[in-house]
């Protein structure tokens, strides 16, 4: 029974129990009431002391212990600890933790679909019960292996793992797995305090008995942009899409054109005149784009830098290349767009030296700075604009044949603005309000200047056009906007501009004369209903129709 003498040397709170966990001995540094015979339940109303731990969390009133269990020869414990309430509640939160975690696996494990975790690296860390019944190897097989080794083992053909690593988002796939069962496989990663890809949880549903669900899941998906879009015609809905209105079947024609070859590399040529917005357009190919989560979308206008500084800008120099160069040198505009868009605007004005250089980056995928040895590798999808006639000029000797076709891969062209007059009243409506809403007014265009705008052939077409609302809303000073507060020089035009009972598309002159009239119903009556009888039609027809046109009513409340 020396230790038991010894107790009050210990500097910690200690004692020591018997197997009945009776008090035997305990030292100074507990202050509890203690008494030598007393069960220790008795000093400690809470004593929690696990069967599989050493480790026992103790509490009398306001005061707690942790004790560290140690077995004596002499048929006793000693019990070591500290007064503490940071070690108990770190213990109940490990207790919760492994509840946690027990639960989670249970919901793992019972999980009808398969799951398999991996890290970043593809090493597999977690797997459940489902993935033996869906691919037939047991799941004890897939514990630290790569996917790679899976793949190259036949037992799966393509892995989603990699994928969403590189894409930081949730990916899909439907493949035919080791048994020749068709399953859904989807990879959803899981991100740390960094903001990078930790680890790839993985979803295997089998697809077998679902076979004619899913082809139709499939056709859905690949069609549901184009659904949409049909939905808005059936609807009589504009679309604007950063800032252009596409209202027009042509328009429309060429953003679904544009949708489709987005997510393709190929080049792409925008052709048409100045103003047209072929700028816009080559920034919504980027942007619906995949390369727009990799890389960035820059711009060139070839027509606007002198010929002997456009080479350093598109492809960059080196070190004392030249006389006033940068010491450290520079990217040029192909480097910058590595994994994105490089749009080549007024590509038409590039000189024939350049031509030769920009043709060899688009064939080997590379370029070499002013003054470098090596070339440099690079990742770029070139769309090229021009509003000049590529073609004739091949024909003149101003433009390299082999560099047209291969810029001509996926040509666009798009109409002047005249040829679309669908998108000039929604296009001035647009205009309106952001022009009223960076000056903070509140200026309306009446029925005459509407049908001027209708009319007029808008040579500079959409630029002009925003323009020239822009100059209307700041230089006038009345809310309205009338015909006569034109510029003198659309003055001149007014009058030769295309009347209603002018020859013209019937479908124009019946929307240029219902717009009319609906504009000047909507400024003399209060609401929709008064209109609608005064027009003799029903009140639905008049609140469509005021729509389609995005006419107000201006003097009463709806």
């Amino acid at each position: 029974m020396i230790l038991i003498d010894l107790v009050d040397q210990i500097p910690f709170p200690a004692m020591i129990l018997d197997r009945e966990e009776r008090v035997l001995s305990f030292n100074e540094k507990i202050k509890a009431g203690m008494s030598r015979g007393s069960h220790v339940k008795e000093i400690f109303p809470s004593w929690d002391m696990k069967a599989d731990s050493k480790l026992v969390s103790a509490e009398n009133g306001d005061r707690r212990y942790v004790f560290m269990k140690s077995p004596m020869e002499e048929e006793c414990d000693l019990f070591i600890g500290t007064e503490t309430s940071e070690i108990s509640a770190l213990k109940n939160e490990n207790e919760d933790l492994k509840k946690l975690t027990r639960e989670l696996d249970a919901i793992i494990e019972n999980s009808y679909d398969g799951i398999y975790i991996t890290d970043h690296k593809g090493i597999t860390w977690k797997t459940n019960s489902a993935i033996e019944r869906i691919t037939g190897i047991p799941k004890e097989y897939y514990i630290g292996k790569n996917v790679d080794a899976l793949i190259n083992r036949g037992i799966l053909k393509s892995s989603v793992t990699h994928r969403v690593v590189k894409q930081k988002r949730t990916v899909s796939l439907v493949q035919e797995n080791y048994e020749g069962k068709e399953t859904l496989i989807t990879g959803a990663p899981v991100f740390n305090d960094n903001g990078e890809v930790e680890k790839v949880v993985t979803n295997i549903r089998d697809l077998s008995d679902l076979n004619e669900l899913q082809t139709k899941l499939s056709r859905m998906n690949q069609l549901n942009d184009k659904y949409k879009k049909e939905l808005d015609l059936l609807k009589n809905r504009n679309s604007k899409m950063d800032g252009v209105v596409v209202n027009s079947e042509s328009m429309r024609m060429i953003y679904d054109t544009a949708e489709r070859i987005a997510h393709v590399n190929a080049t792409v040529l925008i052709l048409g005149e100045t103003g047209v917005g072929k700028d816009i357009l080559a920034k919504y190919i980027y942007s619906e784009s995949a390369r727009s989560k990799e890389g960035d979308f820059i711009k060139i206008n070839c027509g606007a830098i002198p010929g002997d500084l456009l080479e350093s800008e598109l492809f960059g120099y080196e070190q004392g290349a030249f006389t006033g160069a940068n010491r450290q040198g520079k990217a040029g505009m192909f480097e910058l767009a590595d994994k994105g868009v490089l749009f080549l605007d007024e590509v038409g004005e590039l000189p024939l030296m350049l031509q030769v250089k920009l043709l060899r980056a688009l064939q080997e995928n590379e370029i070499q700075r002013i003054g470098g040895t090596k070339p440099r590798k690079v990742d770029v999808r070139i769309i090229a604009a021009t509003n000049r006639d590529l073609k004739e000029m091949v024909r003149e000797g101003e433009f390299r044949e082999d560099l047209y076709y291969r810029l001509n891969v996926l040509p666009i062209s798009i109409p002047p603005l005249k040829d679309r007059r669908d998108d000039i009243l929604p296009l001035i409506d647009l205009f309106l309000k952001q022009v009223n809403n960076r000056y903070g007014m509140n200026k309306r265009v009446d029925s005459n200047l509407h049908d001027f705008f209708f009319s007029y052939d808008w040579p500079g077409n959409i630029r002009e056009l925003s323009n020239l609302i822009e100059r209307l809303v700041v230089t006038t000073p009345e809310d309205l906007l009338k015909a006569e507060h034109l510029p003198p020089e659309y003055q001149e035009t007014k009058h030769t501009a295309i009347a209603p009972n002018s020859v013209v598309p019937l479908k124009e002159a019946v929307e240029l004369t219902e717009s009319r009239v609906l504009e000047l119903a909507a400024f003399k009556y209060k609401n929709t209903y008064e209109i609608a009888k005064a027009l003799e039609t029903s009140q639905p027809t008049i609140v469509r129709k005021l729509k389609k046109y995005n006419i107000q009513v201006s003097r009463g409340e709806e």
